[in-house]
């Protein structure tokens, strides 16, 4: 089947959240040109587009900038929305404090301790952590090259004044399992507990921590609101695990060729690559009938 049979199919709404790493950027955490000006011009033509993603928004509009995101942001696997306009939080779900350390302490029984990513009281993003000494935790800061948001602390631990978004672990599979499992055992439904193989760090994986309602699926469901539309009216694009709850609330579910195996599963339908620009074509033969050839 050619690829333009593929994008062939009943007029979705114009409603449209796509997850960034692995999805809408290709492999060099990129928009491609392509990418940027089809999302540019289905905007301006009236279309609803806006991204769900475990980056905070500093990390985000430092890859997307280029793209004129004018409705919520639904950031830190949907713990928090943010408005582009107004650069304000508009809503999310917050970790208690009580519940951080527990995880806080319970990682330092097995040795690490996470990044702990928090709103302050004036709404600034920070992020704690005690001396950086692990490969992926300092893999993770150089690909962050002066962020404000990061500060070294003597003893990690959270505040009244914070209100935690996530907890992030960085480490090989082995040295995650265990702790994923004593805070199961712990907090049980108190907690969303997220385990993915990370992108860019060779062989190591996120463990994240936070609220329970802070997720992506009821991240969607939040922005479908503020939109002023239905889960059922949305268009949701993703290829890793923590896209899930988006494919489980979203009207349609469309999945880039390199998706993982059980996002493949769960997609009405299935696009080419990220590296081909699968969001950006499946978008512009949704709003204009722009042709596959177009991607360059």
């Amino acid at each position: 089947m050619s690829l333009e049979n593929m994008f062939v199919h009943k007029k979705d709404p114009n409603f449209f959240l796509t997850d960034l790493d692995g999805t809408l950027l290709n492999a060099n955490a990129k928009p491609s040109d392509f990418t940027i000006r089809v999302i540019t011009q289905a905007l301006e033509q009236g279309a609803v587009i806006s991204y769900a993603t475990a980056r905070s928004y500093q990390s985000s509009q430092a890859v997307v900038s280029d793209i004129p995101w004018r409705y919520p942001l639904v950031l830190y696997n949907g713990a928090m929305l943010f408005d582009p306009l107004e650069k304000r939080v508009i809503g999310g779900r917050w970790l208690g404090c009580e519940r951080s350390n527990a995880i806080i302490q319970l990682g330092k029984s097995f040795g690490i301790t996470p990044l702990l990513f928090a709103l302050d009281e004036q709404d600034n993003e920070r992020v704690h952590h005690e001396k950086l000494e692990r490969t992926g935790d300092l893999q993770f800061l150089a690909s962050r090259p002066n962020d404000p948001r990061f500060r070294e602390v003597d003893e990690l631990h959270c505040t009244e004044t914070l209100r935690t978004l996530i907890l992030t672990y960085i480490g090989l599979l082995e040295e995650l399992l265990p702790l994923k499992t004593a805070v199961q055992e712990v907090l049980g439904s108190e907690v969303h507990i997220h385990l993915m193989k990370d992108n860019y760090i060779a062989g190591h994986y996120f463990l994240e921590f936070s609220h329970p309602e802070a997720n992506k699926q009821m991240g969607l469901r939040l922005w479908a609101e503020l939109v002023g539309c239905t889960s059922e009216d949305v268009t949701a694009f993703g290829d890793n695990l923590n896209d899930t709850g988006m494919f489980l609330e979203a009207g349609r579910k469309v999945a880039v060729a390199n998706a993982h195996p059980e996002i493949l599963l769960l997609a009405d339908e299935i696009v080419v690559s990220n590296d081909e620009d699968g969001v950006a074509v499946y978008i512009a033969a949704c709003i204009d009938g722009t042709h596959v050839n177009e991607v360059g």
